[in-house]
């Protein structure tokens, strides 16, 4: 089962009345690759690992996720999302709505987003032939205990039951 992962808002809280929390480096003398690191809760990393799914950054920030985010959090470089220049999506859909899809090649996923909405949980119902769990993060918290309870509770559903 595959995992998309977005940075922005999923990883880095942002929006929200702050202060947000500070977090030190992993380990001592991580460099700081952004300023925006220290809201990256570093737990976070063991935490998705923990998921037993295949990590995949789907983001805007690119190979910088593996330079800098992935570090930070204790995780190996993981896959990428490329994104078309002009995907040519329905305006109501997001637009790595379908790309992920594409990426996905009828494979389970999860993909954890602060953009996600409505239209598209109900194109990939209508359109996606394997389970999908389009999961809305609150973009001014990132990744809580509350998501990760929806996520758990998801992926071992469809574990059990072998995927599908």
């Amino acid at each position: 089962m595959l995992l998309f992962l977005d940075v922005d808002g999923t990883l880095i809280p942002f929006g929200g009345p702050g202060p947000y929390p500070e977090y030190d480096p992993p380990l001592p003398g991580t460099p700081l690759a952004h300023p925006l690191l220290t809201r990256v809760d570093p737990e976070l990393g063991p935490r998705l690992a923990g998921l037993g799914c295949v990590l995949v950054w789907a983001t805007t920030w690119m190979e910088d996720a593996n330079t800098c985010i992935a570090p930070w959090l204790g995780l190996p470089p993981l896959p990428l999302v490329g994104w078309p220049d002009d995907e040519g999506h329905p305006p109501v859909l997001h637009w790595k709505t379908r790309p992920l899809m594409e990426w996905a090649d009828g494979r389970p996923f999860v993909w954890v987003d602060d953009e996600i909405g409505e239209a598209d949980r109900a194109w990939a119902a209508e359109h996606y032939p394997a389970p999908a769990l389009l999961h809305r993060v609150d973009h001014r918290a990132g990744l809580t205990d509350a998501d990760f309870v929806v996520l758990e509770r998801w992926i071992s559903e469809r574990v059990g039951s072998g995927g599908r």
